[in-house]
Formats: structure tokens, C-alpha cells, sequence
């Protein structure tokens, strides 16, 4: 000011220009800095002029007024400057320890001295120089003073400050260190001395850490106020419910409501079986890192338990785990699949809760993977938990060993990838502090998909090994700023999650954690602020951080899902009009009601429709074995050569006038001999293979009349049958006769066929059929086999314009010699077989014997399959001849074997109804309710047996319905939590 005033008075002493001037308009003027105002110019010898005492006077009378406004700005100043301090005081939370640091009254009144011993050394230096001129020259050494002190003043205030907030968070978190022993800490720290080199950087710095503690004290104090109104209300009401009890009265039954993270999980739960587009919609804390960073340990300090298995090494979290973390009253887990509770505060019930993870952990890698998609869901609850939702997933890997599977590692990069690609998606990237920053896989991979780092958190673990590794503990520094690693996060935390103990219990690894940074030289010298320590600030944050990102997305995603439920609706009603939207459970349900109905109705099904398919069903069965292994033998036996043979005569007598008939039998047939060998093969027969044979016949006689029952329902949709034809089959090929009904059945076959005796001439008629049918299809199955060895015919040839190789040309000429020998022997003998060969070689065909007998047997089969048809049919007039000479000399004994065994399949077949009806139609039914409650069991097996456009719209329209009214139902108690 005073440098202001010399110079004012120097310009105004300048001669000018103008003789006439109003000297007292200058002197207004000059003292009082306002310009001279418009005059009117008079005469100079007018003007009184006055001398140099009363310009002494007027400069004596202005230092003067200097010295006043000095003392009075100085006195002022440190007024306001001790208000200003009062009020910053007052608004600190709970600090009133801090007054015994701040300056006493002595100190003040030492520093008001020095302010008016300032003022008065400012006045002594004011010189009165030459005429109208005034030098001001101050001490330029009070000047460095008042600078230096000032500076002093304000750092060491700043510091005090700091140093306060920091032992006030020790104090809270360790509860045993006394404030006393603190703020002779702080009184014994020495004050920062003067210096002139103190940078504006470091000025700034400081200033900013002071707003930071500020507003992080706020933070804290309107948290604990808010939860202080949240207890207080909750107490209001239990002391309400308290008073009722003991006047007596029952207190109002309220609807029991779920907590709002429980509501968000079956959200999650219902998402979780999307693809990643639809699943991913909702938020939560996905924790990543690389293996072994300790990503289930910080999981496992949130949650306060140790709930997974250690991995020692190796990779110990091989599937996506998602923890839904619970405030109640009883600190338990549970699986979502499960009803069981695991008491987390028994060791037996933590030792089964591992086991339990790495089991289904083991499960859900099948085909020779190592890792898998399948997410497995379990819910932790207890007192104190912050309440969100937590996905742990497998670590980042940078190199594969011989015992993984070829994709390991990009399985696990792109299932990380997918995860944090979710928009809403708060990412917990942990990293390992112990090793060098260089190794870490997965900071490139998070600041690939959160590039301005808006939802992730960043948490250095392992500290206390960090400490004793790192020489340069700024590096430490440098991580939890967030200027080391290429990524960017909302917040930066240094945890210690363990001691490397597999026993230590989570308390005691907090206490731990706590000693370590009471203790630590890093964290005492205040690298970093109190918030950014400990998993317990860290769970504060991460839970902040999950529910603000919840309330700004929930709404959106609701409103996205009502569109996409319209648009469902809107294809259901165009697409497949009047029908109802069954999803694939309840179609699987309509199918197996109708099933099971078509099931009853077997017992519903008339005897002799049974025996009908039953009989039908066992001679299909044994057909092959009559013919090839029983008839067949025993005529070629017993049957001799038809051009050796004499007729023989055989008479019997007319039942109406009792006159004697001789018949002439053109085929003489040993009757001895084929009985023999009929009745020998029978029993072996009957003993052995029958049985078997019948059982089988009765399973597919079952499966036929089931199948038959599936088609006649006509009402039955389409879209049942792939359901209803696996179970059937399924349950069929489960199901087994019983053991003893082969017994059964073997006694009744063998009984049955020691009957040699028809008694009617339905039972013979009924035989004759058989054989005709049997031979008929018989003789259709050589015919051919006899084309395909010898050719096209005559016929094929010229109609059907078909050819024949050389080989056919060869068998018809051998066909051709054979069939002008004229043998019925089954076998050639050798002179036989010699004459054909040398004809053949006369018409220049070479074959060998071999070659021979193999055309020989289907030539044979022909033969004697057209001879049997013939006497077949003169077999069939034959039953009053067969009556009367009641077993006696030939009687059409081939017709009497046909009926043996038709007798045996009929009486199988009266059996084998009996054994369905009374128990096989109840055990098939039982196996086909095992075999459903399977197949309801497996949602894979559905979707496959259960598809198409009309189930997958179904099914679509369900999940978003279902998610729809959950996400609605979540956020009408957000609301009313707000």
C-alpha cells in the first residue's frame, strides 16, 4: 500500500503544462484518489500559496492512517483466521481430542505480538524524502519471515490433520490402543521445518488428500446415520412385539418376505440357463484373476468362511461358482439344488461343504475337459454379510500342462471374457502383490473389456509378502493409485487374506490383517488412506458399488423383457391359434398321463385277441427251428426214394355203411422212422429252446399290442409320439419275464406235445394249413434263392427285359442236369454226382463237385417242398381215414406233427396270456413309471424327444414370463426400501 501511495504522490508532484490549476482540487485529488473535477480557470496571482509545513503535516497524518489500517487488518485477520479455524474444528466428526494440538492461547498471543511488532517496524521505515515525495522501504527479512511462518503454520496443520484421521482409523479397527497413546504419537512427531523449497505440486497434493478425508468422514458418518435409523426402526418394532407378548396378546402374523438379495439370485437362477446374451443382463460381482491370486480367498473373507477346497498348487476351481451372499440370523450355506444346511461354524459341516463343491466341481467336467461352463449356485447367509451377488470363476492360466485338455486355456479366457462383457457386470479383478507386476494375464484382459475402468475394482492381495519382497515400497504406492498397471478402476484395495495356513480360521486371519496394518512401515507413513485397506472396507465398497449398479439397470432390463414378452405373444397368437402354451414340462406330462392310460388298457384287451398275437407271435418265433431243424431232418430220414417205392395199399372202413376203401399212398414215407426223429428233436426241443422262445414271443407279442394301443388313439398329438415311443422301448427292453414262468412253461410244452391224438376235425384242418402255409412260404424263400443262382426266367427275360451273368448261365445248366437225374435223396452219392459232371464237361462246362452239391440243395429243397405241398393237400381229406385206423400204418404223420406243435403254441399261448394279465402287465407298467420319472428327471432327453418351433416358443414365453414378474416383484421392494 505504500509503494501505491508513493507512487501517487510522486505523479502528482510532475509540472504541467497548465500555471492555472486549483491546487486544493489536486491535493482532493491525490489523498483521496479521485479525479479532479471541472473548474474554471483563475487567476494565478490570486491563488494563495501555501508553504512546506502543512504538506509535512498532511504526510505526518497519512502515515499516520497507514499504521491504523495495518494494525486493524492485522488484528482482524487473526480474528477471522481463529473463527474460520473454530468452525472447521466444530465440523470434524467426533475429534475433540484434536484440541489439546491446536496452539494455546500463550502461542496466539505470541503470534498477535509478532503481527504488531510487524506493524510498528512498518511504520519506523517510513521516510519522508525530498519536497512532495514519500519512500516507503520495508525489512525485507520480516517479509521472509512472515512468509516462512505462514507456510510453517499451514503445513503443519495439514499434517496434524492427517496424522488424526489415520490413528483415529487404527484406533477403531484395532479397539485397544487408548487415545492418549495416540496423541502423544502425534505430539512427538517433530513439525515440518521451514523450508523454501516446498513445491505448489506438493501444496496441491496435500490440499487434495485433506478434501478427500473430508468427504470419505462425511461418507462414513451419513452411512452410520442411515444405519443407525435402520436399527432404531427395527428395534422400535421389536420392543413393540415385546410389550404384546407380555400383556399377553398374540402379535399380528405377517407375511413372511424374502430379503431383496434372495429375490435378485432367482433372477439370476432363472437367467442362468440362457445363452450369454439373455443371461447376462443383470449385474453382479464377477471375480477374476490369474491362479493362484487368491480370488476364492477374498470370496472366501467376504462371504466369512472358508467354503471352497484349496488347491495347493493346482487348479482348484474348475467351474463358475456363484455365491449369493444373505444377512441372517444363522451363518449357514446351501446349495440350490439342496435342502441340506451346512452349519458354517462346525468344522465337520465346513469339511462336507468342500468336499461337496469339489464334487460337483469334478462332475461338471466330463468328455475329458478341464474346466466348465455349468454354473454351480449355492447361498450363503449369516449375521453381518452385505448383501450381493458373487461369480468366482477359474484363474487366467498362461501355460497348459500335459494333463489338461488342449483348450484349457482359451475355454477359460473366453469364459472370462464372456462373463466381463456384460455391461452391468462389476468386475473384482484380483492381483497377486508377491509376484512382479510384469507376470500378471489378466490386467490386459479386464482393460480390454472396461477400458475407462466405470465397473471395475481393483484388489492387490498378499501385501504382507508384497512388504517383504518389493525394495521399492513406492511401487506399492503406485499399484493402489492406479499408475503402474494399463487399466483403470473405480477404487483400488490392498487386502491379506492368509498366512498360508490351510487351518487358520477367517477371525483369525482378520485379526492378522489388522496387525499388519497397524503395523506396517508402508501403510503407517501414509502411502495410502485407511478406506483403501482390509477386506472389510473392501466388501463396503464392492457391496456400494453392486446395489448402485443394481438400481440403475433393473428397471431398464424389466422393460426390455416386457417388450420381448410381447413380441412372444404376439408370434404365439399368429403362429398356433386356439391352442394352449404348453412348455416342454407339461407336455411331458400330457404324454406320460396318456401313456400310462394306454398302459391300463392292456388289461382291458379280450383273450382271444391275445392268443391270436400270442400264437402268431410263436410260431414266427419257432417257424425257422420246426422247419430246418425238425421236419426237415426227419423226412429226409424217413422219406425214400419215390421211383424205388411201391404203392401200398391202405384200407379202412366208412363210418356211415361200414363198406372197406383201399387208398394208394404214392409216397411211401417210414412212418416208424419219422416219428422217432420227430419225437427226439420235440423233447430236445421243448427242453431247451422253447421256452426261451416263448418268453421272447411274449415280449414282443407285448410290445406289437402296446404299439397297436399307441395308434388307435387318434386324438393323441403328434408332438407325444418321439416321448411316448422312447418309453415304451425303454421300458420293454428293461423289462424281464419272470424266471420262474420258463419252468411253467416247459412243463406245459412238454405235456403237450407227448398228445399224439387229434381229436377233431378242426384240429385237423387247423394242422393241415399250418403245413401248408409253412411249406407255401417256404417254397417262396427257395424259389428265390433258385433266381438269383441261376437267373431271370423265361418270362423275366422277355417282359421285363432282364438278363443273366455268367455265373447264372453256369447254375442253370448244373440246375438243368440235376433236375434230369431225378434223385429225392437229400445228399447226391457220388456216382450221382460224376454222371452231372461229365455231361457238363460234354457241353463244355468245368465244375467240380462242390460247386455240385451246393446247386444240389435248393434243387432238393424245390422238389421236396412241391411234393409235400401235394400230399399236404391229399392230407387234408384224410381225417376220417386217420380216425379209423386209429394210429396205424402211415396216416399223414407229417399233418400229425404240425399239429403237435400247433397244440404246444396254443397251449403256450393260453399260458402266456395268464402271465400277462395276472403279474407281466403290472411290472411293465411299474418299469414304464421308472422310466418316465427318469426321463422327467433329464432335461437334456426332453429337449431332444420335445422340439420344435411350437415347444421352443412355449418354453421361451414361460422363462421371460417368469423372469418378468420376478424382476417386477424386486423392484416394487427396491422401491419400498428407498
Amino acid at each position: 500500500m505504500s509503494r501505491i501511495l508513493h507512487n501517487r504522490m510522486r505523479s502528482s508532484l510532475k509540472r504541467t503544462s497548465f500555471t492555472c490549476v486549483d491546487k486544493r482540487a489536486v491535493a482532493f485529488s491525490i489523498w483521496t484518489g479521485r479525479g479532479m473535477l471541472l473548474h474554471k480557470p483563475m487567476d494565478p496571482s490570486l491563488i494563495h500559496r501555501r508553504r512546506y509545513g502543512m504538506l509535512v503535516a498532511r504526510a505526518v497524518r497519512g502515515m499516520l492512517k497507514i499504521r491504523y489500517l495495518l494494525l486493524g487488518g492485522a488484528v482482524g485477520g487473526g480474528m477471522t483466521l481463529n473463527k474460520k479455524y473454530a468452525e472447521w474444528k466444530d465440523g470434524l466428526p467426533d475429534m475433540g481430542w484434536l484440541n489439546e494440538l491446536l496452539p494455546d492461547n500463550e502461542q496466539w498471543d505470541r503470534f498477535t505480538t509478532t503481527l504488531i511488532n510487524a506493524k510498528d517496524k512498518i511504520g519506523d521505515q517510513l521516510q519522508i524524502g525530498v519536497p512532495l515525495t514519500l519512500s516507503l522501504h520495508a525489512d525485507p527479512r520480516l517479509r521472509d519471515a512472515g512468509l516462512a511462518r505462514a507456510a510453517e503454520l499451514r503445513g503443519w496443520i495439514a499434517q496434524r490433520y492427517e496424522d488424526a484421521v489415520a490413528a483415529a482409523a487404527v484406533s477403531n479397527a484395532q479397539q485397544a490402543e487408548p487415545t492418549s497413546k495416540i496423541v502423544n504419537n502425534l505430539q512427538s512427531r517433530p513439525a515440518p521445518s521451514p523450508s523454501h523449497s516446498r513445491s505448489n505440486e506438493d501444496a496441491a497434493t496435500y490440499e487434495k488428500r485433506v478434501h478427500a478425508l473430508q468427504e470419505e468422514v462425511l461418507a462414513l458418518q451419513a452411512r452410520y446415520q442411515r444405519e443407525l435409523q435402520r436399527l432404531e426402526q427395527e428395534n422400535r418394532e421389536l420392543r413393540q412385539q415385546n410389550m404384546l407378548l407380555k400383556q399377553g396378546r398374540q402379535p399380528p402374523v405377517r407375511k413372511m418376505k424374502r430379503s431383496l438379495i434372495d429375490m435378485y439370485s432367482s433372477v439370476l437362477d432363472e437367467l442362468s440357463g440362457w445363452e450369454a446374451g439373455e443371461a447376462d443382463r443383470l449385474p453382479r460381482v464377477v471375480v477374476v484373476g490369474d491362479q493362484s491370486a487368491g480370488k476364492t480367498s477374498v470370496l472366501e473373507m467376504i462371504a466369512q468362511a472358508r467354503i471352497f477346497p484349496r488347491g495347493a498348487g493346482e487348479m482348484c476351481t474348475r467351474a463358475p461358482v456363484k455365491v449369493t451372499l444373505s444377512e441372517g440370523p444363522y451363518h449357514v450355506a446351501q446349495f440350490r439344488d439342496s435342502s441340506r444346511e451346512f452349519d458354517l461354524n462346525k468344522e465337520s459341516d465346513l469339511a462336507d461343504l468342500r468336499k461337496e463343491v469339489e464334487l460337483r466341481m469334478r462332475n461338471s467336467v466330463r468328455g475329458g475337459r478341464t474346466v466348465s461352463t455349468d454354473v454351480i449356485s449355492m447361498s450363503v447367509k449369516g449375521p453381518g454379510l452385505h448383501r450381493m451377488v458373487l461369480v468366482d470363476l477359474p484363474g487366467v492360466i498362461s501355460t497348459q500342462t500335459v494333463d489338461m485338455a488342449s483348450d484349457t486355456r482359451e475355454a477359460i479366457k473366453q469364459m472370462t471374457k464372456q462373463y466381463m462383457d456384460n455391461p452391468n457386470a462389476i468386475i473384482l479383478c484380483i492381483q497377486d502383490g508377491s509376484v512382479d507386476a510384469e507376470r500378471s494375464n489378466v490386467t490386459d484382459l479386464v482393460s480390454s473389456c472396461d477400458p475407462s475402468g466405470k465397473r471395475t475394482i481393483f484388489v492387490l492381495t498378499k501385501v504382507d509378502l508384497a512388504e517383504e519382497n518389493l525394495a521399492n515400497p513406492n511401487r506399492i504406492r503406485r499399484i493402489l493409485e492406479g499408475k503402474l498397471f494399463p487399466m483403470k478402476a473405480l477404487g483400488y484395495y490392498a487386502v491379506v487374506t492368509g498366512r498360508s495356513r490351510r487351518d487358520d480360521s477367517i477371525q483369525n486371519i482378520r485379526d492378522y490383517e489388522e496387525r499388519f496394518f497397524s503395523s506396517s512401515k508402508l501403510f503407517k507413513d501414509g502411502l495410502v488412506t485407511p478406506s483403501q485397506v482390509t477386506t472389510r472396507n473392501l466388501s463396503l465398497a464392492v457391496a456400494d458399488c453392486f446395489w448402485r449398479m443394481v438400481r440403475a439397470s433393473v428397471e431398464q432390463q424389466a422393460d426390455a423383457f416386457k417388450a420381448m414378452r410381447f413380441n412372444l405373444e404376439t408370434e404365439w397368437k399368429n403362429t398356433f391359434p386356439r391352442q394352449r402354451e404348453l412348455d416342454r414340462d407339461e407336455l411331458f406330462e400330457r404324454a406320460r398321463a396318456e401313456l400310462l392310460d394306454q398302459s391300463a388298457e392292456l388289461s382291458a384287451v379280450p383273450a382271444p385277441a391275445w392268443e391270436l398275437r400270442l400264437q402268431a407271435a410263436l410260431w414266427h418265433e419257432a417257424a425257422a427251428r420246426v422247419f430246418d431243424s425238425i421236419y426237415l431232418p426227419a423226412a429226409a430220414t424217413a422219406h425214400d426214394d419215390v421211383a424205388m417205392a411201391v404203392p401200398r395199399q391202405v384200407q379202412f372202413k366208412h363210418k356211415d355203411n361200414g363198406n372197406t376203401t383201399v387208398w394208394l399212398d404214392p409216397y411211401d414215407i417210414d412212418f416208424n422212422k419219422f416219428n422217432t426223429s420227430v419225437d427226439i428233436k420235440l423233447r430236445e426241443w421243448a427242453e431247451k429252446e422253447l421256452p426261451v422262445q416263448s418268453i421272447r414271443a411274449g415280449r414282443d407279442a407285448l410290445r406289437d399290442e402296446f404299439s397297436e394301443l399307441m395308434t388307435r388313439t387318434s386324438e393323441s398329438d403328434a408332438v407325444y409320439e418321439p416321448v411316448k415311443k422312447q418309453a415304451v422301448d425303454e421300458a420293454l427292453r428293461r423289462h424281464t419275464w419272470e424266471e420262474r414262468a420258463q419252468d411253467v412253461l416247459r412243463v406245459l410244452q412238454l405235456n403237450a406235445l407227448q398228445d399224439r391224438c387229434v381229436n377233431s376235425r378242426a384240429d385237423w384242418d387247423a394242422a393241415v394249413s399250418l403245413m401248408d402255409t409253412a411249406l407255401k412260404e417256404r417254397l417262396q424263400a427257395v424259389q428265390k434263392d433258385l433266381t438269383e443262382l441261376t437267373g431271370p426266367g423265361f418270362k423275366e427275360r422277355w417282359l421285363y427285359w432282364q438278363s443273366s451273368t455268367e455265373e447264372q448261365n453256369r447254375r442253370a445248366e448244373v440246375k438243368g442236369e440235376l433236375e434230369r437225374l431225378g434223385s429225392t435223396r437229400p445228399v447226391l452219392a457220388y456216382d450221382e454226382v460224376v454222371a452231372v459232371r461229365d455231361n457238363l464237361r460234354r457241353k463244355g462246362i468245368e465244375v467240380d463237385n462242390d460247386y455240385i452239391r451246393e446247386t444240389w440243395r435248393p434243387v432238393y429243397l424245390k422238389n421236396f417242398l412241391q411234393k409235400a405241398q401235394t400230399r399236404a393237400r391229399d392230407c387234408r381229406k384224410s381225417f376220417y381215414l386217420y380216425s379209423q385206423q386209429n394210429g396205424n400204418g402211415k396216416e399223414c404223420c407229417e399233418v400229425v406233427m404240425f399239429w403237435r406243435v400247433q397244440a404246444t403254441l396254443r397251449t403256450t399261448a393260453n399260458a402266456l396270456r395268464q402271465q400277462i394279465g395276472n403279474r407281466e402287465a403290472a411290472r411293465l407298467d411299474r418299469e414304464l413309471r421308472e422310466v418316465l420319472d427318469e426321463m422327467a428327471a433329464d432335461p437334456e432327453l426332453k429337449k431332444k424327444l420335445l422340439s420344435g418351433r411350437r415347444v421352443e416358443l412355449a418354453e421361451e414365453l414361460k422363462r421371460v414370463r417368469q423372469v418378468q414378474e420376478k424382476l417386477e416383484e424386486f423392484i416394487e421392494a427396491l422401491n419400498k426400501e428407498k
